[in-house]
């Protein structure tokens, strides 16, 4: 393994990882307020289908992005 391959391997990580660290940050600040959420990563999986079929359905970026953030709102 030469350099060049060693830097892809971090950089793809880093790059994949980041919706997970986001998520994981998210949740440390909630937990700190004592409220104990361990469905993160399932509402992360949720709100992107629901973002794929509201994009298939309408073809419109802003509703998309409505249906995807607004999942879990009470």
């Amino acid at each position: 393994m030469n350099i060049q391959t060693i830097c892809l391997i971090i950089s793809d990580t880093l790059r994949l990882a980041t919706p997970l660290i986001l998520a994981a940050l998210g949740e440390l600040v909630t937990e700190k307020s004592g409220v104990l959420n361990l469905g993160v990563e399932g509402m992360m999986l949720v709100g992107a289908m629901a973002g794929f079929i509201a994009a298939s359905v309408t073809g419109n970026i802003y509703i998309t992005i409505i249906h995807s953030t607004n999942i879990y709102q009470e």
